[in-house]
């Protein structure tokens, strides 16, 4: 895990994100990067001091899973998967893919056997954002670190 300086999210001038990249390019690469967003969770809560519910652990291992899943599925070539915590309070995971096509969720549909990855995805998370990049797309999601009040977490429905 590194620290490294950044620029206009949230931190404060002069601040320092934690953050870890990494480029994966193999079918053994989902299972790594679940271990390598656990990995980087602790070392947040350990090295850092920041609270991190089990909750958080759990739904930030699910979306890094679904999608890096996707991208190996639907993308030739590598994925890099790029996590951070901004703010303080909140991780934000980015996953890069060749495929210019953006993703979108479809209608829910209780007797569609499979993807429903995006919907869940999108549902569990604060923000969700799909941007066309110079060369493929960059899905970058953020997730509280903590549980809300009532021990629930905040997301939004999928539109």
């Amino acid at each position: 895990m590194e620290s490294v300086p950044v620029g206009e999210d949230g931190v404060e001038p002069g601040g320092r994100a934690i953050r870890t990249t990494a480029a994966l390019d193999g079918d053994t690469d989902i299972a790594r990067a679940r271990h390598l967003a656990c990995d980087f969770l602790d070392g947040v809560r350990a090295d850092h001091g920041l609270p991190v519910s089990q909750r958080a652990m759990d739904l930030t291992q699910l979306v890094v899973s679904e999608l890096v899943t996707n991208a190996r599925k639907y993308a030739p070539g590598p994925v890099l998967l790029d996590l951070r915590v901004i703010t303080g309070d909140m991780v934000e995971v980015a996953v890069w893919d060749s495929d210019p096509v953006l993703p979108t969720a479809r209608a829910a549909d209780a007797g569609r056997v499979g993807q429903h990855g995006l919907e869940i995805v999108m549902a569990v998370a604060r923000e969700f954002r799909a941007q066309r990049e110079p060369v493929g797309k960059r899905i970058t999601v953020r997730l509280a670190l903590v549980d809300g009040p009532s021990g629930a977490v905040s997301g939004h429905r999928p539109a």
